[in-house]
């Protein structure tokens, strides 16, 4: 103990702070809040009469888990594939969410509802896997855990996995449908499995299988968060006053990107200098969703344009009035259903137009 008349020790000052639900102290320790921001109340319905669902852990080391949703058998009758008990297999939509790397969780009450929904509505079953997050553990490691989650979706095709999912889930029909950040991890596996496809096409060997586990048909990009030291034009007339600013996002990067990187990294910037090119890669179809009142909108139209640009498969959405994650903001609006309703139909063009057998 100090002796008497000694000053006490200095306070720790708050070197990062996002809106107190998380603070960075300048000895390093994080302090995060134990209740959900404010753009995600609890308001939401955590049930659907047509949907069940169930929590797993995927990574125990990790203890990172994913929730798992299901249409009941009276809202699957859309589905064409069927299982050897008879009934009708649906596709897999795998969700990573959004919170700038930092913040979120699968069980958070807007991500929830918005999975319900999606389950119900796209007539799919819907896998919201968390990921470990920044400041803790910067980038790359949420995109580990994405090939480390699509490594365990490949074992629950095994006759000894948990058969509630397996009774389900067609897996041959797995799309990555994902969230801002989710939409960041969504690319870079993307990138991943299209440059190893296209290395084993030139070299005939055999990839390695960790880096596509799974044959994934498609990637929806929801808001795509990326990117860059160059500010785009939506980046410079976001308004400060709003929620989600530039401000936050900027932080969010400083938090997120390896000590020292600027915005131009490669995990944060799919064409900075430092990028692997995708000319040659042999991407599967995606969709791009972007918000016309998004910061994030410009960024996902370049990177849309520069895919199509490549003649990859890629379609690009707008939805001209909606914010930044509406459908998580709103996730029983009408603009949310017209999204689930594109995401649907994507599902079943990049089905039909899958080679069978």
């Amino acid at each position: 103990m100090p002796a008497a008349g000694d000053a006490p020790p200095p306070a720790k000052a708050v070197v990062e702070d996002i809106y107190g639900f998380l603070r960075v102290l300048d000895d390093g320790t994080v302090l995060r809040s134990s209740e959900g921001p404010e753009f995600c109340p609890a308001a939401f319905p955590g049930t659907h009469p047509s949907v069940q669902w169930k929590e797993a852990v995927y990574d125990k080391a990790k203890n990172l888990r994913v929730r798992m949703y299901k249409p009941s058998s009276s809202s699957s009758s859309s589905s064409t594939a069927a299982g050897n008990n008879g009934k009708k297999k649906l596709p897999v939509l795998v969700h990573f969410h959004g919170g700038g790397f930092c913040l979120g969780s699968c069980a958070w009450a807007n991500v929830h509802a918005f999975c319900l929904r999606l389950a119900a509505d796209a007539a799919a079953v819907v896998l919201s896997a968390g990921y470990r997050l920044a400041p803790e553990h910067r980038l790359p490691a949420a995109f580990d855990d994405g090939v480390a989650f699509l490594r365990w979706l490949r074992d629950q095709q095994s006759p000894a996995a948990d058969g509630w999912l397996a009774d389900a889930a067609d897996f041959g029909r797995v799309f990555v449908t994902v969230d801002s950040v989710g939409g960041t991890i969504a690319h870079h596996l993307a990138a991943r499995a299209g440059l190893a496809a296209a290395a084993v096409t030139k070299h005939g060997e055999p990839g390695p299988n960790d880096i596509d586990p799974v044959a994934v048909q498609g990637y929806v990009l929801l808001m795509p968060f990326f990117g860059g030291v160059r500010r785009t034009r939506s980046e410079a007339e976001c308004p400060a006053e709003v929620l989600l600013n530039l401000d936050l996002f900027d932080r969010f990067w400083r938090l997120s990107l390896p000590a020292g990187a600027t915005r131009d990294h490669p995990a944060a910037n799919p064409f900075g200098p430092d990028s692997p090119g995708l000319a040659a890669a042999d991407l599967r179809p995606v969709l791009v969703v972007a918000g016309g009142l998004d910061m994030m909108r410009d960024r996902a139209v370049d990177y849309a344009e520069r895919l199509a640009a490549m003649g990859k498969p890629v379609e690009l959405a707008e939805f001209a009035g909606e914010p930044h994650g509406f459908y998580t903001l709103d996730p029983g609006s009408e603009a949310t259903g017209e999204l689930i309703g594109l995401v649907r139909r994507f599902v079943r063009s990049c089905c039909a137009a899958a080679p069978k057998g």
